[in-house]
């Protein structure tokens, strides 16, 4: 009999809650039910026309097949420059401190990969998206976390923030090499000043630390609110990098397309891993995000428009049906209390009764880390009719729950 030979690495990955309530979606889905889906952030919309007719002309070039730049090409780089020095001011020099990756979860994979001694501390801040941690963790290294603290309209409790992290850096051993931080915030939608980011490069020079920045949602954001960006504060090119994604902000998800920018020895070991490991995104692809880049950014507004008009209905139809929400500020979530007559069932239990018997999906806060308990997360990525739809389902699914108030 063959003995098993064990993978360590894989071992340190827990279970994935959210396969859990995937696996039930697909089999109340083959059973016939016609399930509401707001589990997972992947958007709806078509990735705007002037995008895809720039991949096809590409395509059509018989020099755009071969293997590609794996930090991407020079004309996306100088791109991905460009667009943070309209948007904030910044320098960027995109030879040595921007790289393109094959989406964001791909580049903080292999920039963990990179940077990762095994031992190594990094200060993960919960709840928080999954690969966030766990890039880290499966690098062989270790995380820490503190809980995110937010005001009712999702405004990060910023002197909190700094006390827990000072606290974490005090009780660390060994000390915390990297800081993750993820403002708009997923799953929470909390948000930050600028002030934040001053502070917290402050704080990395003063206890010799690296910062790591995602601003995934920087585009999608409501009622004013604009995202900070830690490059413009001076010197944070000495201590941080910060990542963006093409997917939300042009609805091209499935395109993998991101990049990180920043502090040159952080770049420059994730640009020398990935000549290791891949050979970069198809060539018209590349061309076709540095289109987007460079491009009218209307698309993008009438994108944001649309989520800021779904969270409203979502929110006036989910109150009539029991579950009242408050308002958020940024990203395509709803970050939401589970209804206090049915707390009692904690996140998973919620979101797997909520699937079976209301025909809705969302995602269960505990996925996202212990301090994600007691909440869902609901994408905004159906329409105004399913929205509506859903909320009556719920409103009948909650009223079992009625004694328990």
């Amino acid at each position: 009999m063959f003995d098993e030979i064990e993978f360590d690495r894989i071992k340190r990955l827990p279970k994935y809650v959210f396969a859990e309530v995937n696996e039930l979606k697909m089999q109340e889905r083959r059973a016939g039910a016609d399930v509401i889906d707001f589990s997972m952030g992947n958007p709806d919309g078509d990735t705007p026309e002037h995008i895809r007719e720039k991949l096809l002309e590409s395509a059509q070039k018989t020099k755009t097949h071969g293997y590609s730049n794996s930090k991407g090409i020079i004309k996306l780089r100088e791109a991905i420059c460009d667009w943070y020095k309209r948007r904030y001011g910044v320098d960027l020099d995109p030879e040595t401190e921007a790289v393109a990756t094959m989406g964001s979860k791909e580049g903080y994979a292999h920039l963990a990969y990179a940077i990762t001694n095994p031992g190594d501390v990094t200060v993960v801040p919960d709840p928080t998206y999954p690969i966030h941690s766990y890039a880290f963790i499966l690098a062989g290294g270790n995380v820490v976390k503190f809980g995110i603290e937010f005001d009712e309209d999702y405004r990060v409790d910023e002197e909190k923030f700094f006390e827990d992290l000072v606290r974490v850096f005090k009780e660390s051993s060994p000390r915390p090499k990297y800081v993750l931080v993820n403002f708009p915030h997923n799953p929470s939608t909390a948000t930050v000043t600028p002030d934040f980011y001053v502070r917290l490069v402050a704080l990395a020079k003063k206890e010799r630390f690296y910062i790591i920045s995602d601003i995934a949602y920087g585009d999608i954001t409501f009622r004013g609110y604009v995202t900070p960006s830690i490059m413009s504060v001076p010197g944070a090119k000495d201590v941080a990098v910060e990542s963006f994604t093409l997917s939300k902000s042009y609805n091209m998800a499935g395109w993998r397309v991101g990049f990180f920018v920043g502090n040159k020895k952080l770049i420059g070991a994730l640009q020398k891993i990935k000549s290791w490991l891949d050979y970069g995104m198809f060539t018209p692809i590349q061309v076709a995000a540095t289109v987007a880049l460079n491009g009218d950014q209307a698309c993008v507004k009438e994108i944001v428009h649309k989520y800021e008009t779904r969270q409203d209905i979502l929110l006036e139809a989910f109150s009539r049906a029991g579950w009242p929400i408050r308002k958020n500020e940024s990203t395509m979530f709803v970050w939401a209390k589970i209804p206090e007559r049915a707390a009692h069932l904690g996140s998973l239990e919620f979101s797997k009764r909520l699937l079976v018997e209301a025909q809705v999906a969302v995602a269960p806060g505990i996925g996202f880390g212990e301090y994600g308990e007691g909440y869902v997360r609901i994408a905004l990525i159906e329409n105004e009719n399913r929205i509506r739809q859903a909320a009556k389902n719920i409103k009948t699914f909650l009223k079992q729950f009625e004694d328990n108030k």
